[in-house]
C-alpha cells in the first residue's frame, strides 16, 4: 500500500520505520526541516511541506494514496490533514493521532476520521484494564466522544464577503462574538488551510471552517455577512 504520514517527528518516523519494513510505500510530510532525515530511512520518501496545505499535497499526488496518517504533535494540524486527505483527495482510509485527549471528541468522521488513536488513554486504558483501551485503539466504543456531539455537531463552512463586518478585523476579535458552541477550526485562504491564529487578520474571499450544531448556521451567517434590513 502507498501511506502518506504528516508529521516526520519520532513518532511519525516510527511509523515510518514499521511501515517500510512491512513492504509498504510510504511518504513523510514535514514543514520543518529539521524533521527531514532521509539518513536514517532511506526507504521512505520525504517532502519538506505544510501538510495543512492544499498545493503541497496536490503535488504529493495524495489522491493516489492508499491511507493517510496524521502522526504530528499539533492536534489541529491533524484535524486540518485528515478533512483535506478525506474531503479533497478521497484517501480512502485516514487514521489520526490524539495528543491531547481533551480534543478526542473533534476526531470524527466529520472531519474525515475513520480512526483515531489517543496514546495517552490507551495507555491509562491498559494500565486501568478498562474499555478505555479499546475505545483508543480500535474507535469501538462510542463512549469517548460526549453524548450525542457526533449527532449534534457538524462542519460550517462560509465564505467572507466585501461587505462582512469581519472583514479586516483579527481573528481574536471574531472568536468572542461567536454563537455559543461554535468554533473556528481553520481558516482556507488561497488554497491554503491552516489552523486559527487570534492575529490573523481576516479578509474577503476567506474561507471560515467553523465546528457547531447545525441550529447555528443561521445566527453564524446573519453574524458574518448580515443582510441590510428591509427599506
Amino acid at each position: 500500500m502507498r501511506i502518506a504520514i504528516a508529521g516526520a517527528g519520532a513518532v511519525g518516523r516510527s511509523i515510518a520505520a514499521e511501515l517500510c519494513g512491512s513492504g509498504h510505500e510510504v511518504l513523510l510530510i514535514d514543514r520543518s526541516a529539521r524533521s527531514i532525515d532521509v539518513d536514517a530511512l532511506p526507504d521512505a520518501e520525504w517532502l519538506l511541506a505544510d501538510a495543512c496545505e492544499l498545493a503541497s499535497l496536490d503535488s504529493a499526488r495524495l489522491e493516489d494514496f492508499d491511507v493517510a496518517i496524521a502522526a504530528s504533535g499539533d492536534d489541529k494540524v491533524n484535524l486540518v490533514f485528515s478533512l483535506l486527505a478525506k474531503r479533497e483527495f478521497g484517501v480512502d482510509r485516514v487514521i489520526a493521532r490524539i495528543n491531547d485527549p481533551r480534543d478526542e471528541w473533534l476526531f470524527t468522521e466529520a472531519w474525515g476520521v475513520d480512526e483515531a488513536v489517543s496514546p495517552p488513554r490507551l495507555i491509562a486504558g491498559l494500565v486501568d484494564g478498562g474499555p478505555a483501551a479499546r475505545a483508543a485503539g480500535d474507535g469501538s466504543d462510542g463512549g469517548a466522544l460526549p453524548p450525542g456531539s457526533a449527532a449534534e455537531t457538524d462542519l460550517l463552512e462560509f465564505t467572507l464577503t466585501e461587505g462582512s463586518p469581519h472583514s479586516g478585523t483579527a481573528v481574536a476579535e471574531l472568536t468572542p462574538a461567536l454563537p455559543d458552541g461554535v468554533v473556528l477550526v481553520a481558516v482556507v485562504r488561497d488554497g491554503r488551510a491552516a489552523p486559527p491564529d487570534p492575529a490573523t487578520a481576516l479578509r474577503p474571499g476567506d474561507d471560515l471552517v467553523f465546528l457547531g450544531g447545525v441550529d447555528s448556521a443561521e445566527e453564524l451567517g446573519s453574524l458574518l455577512d448580515p443582510r441590510p434590513s428591509a427599506g
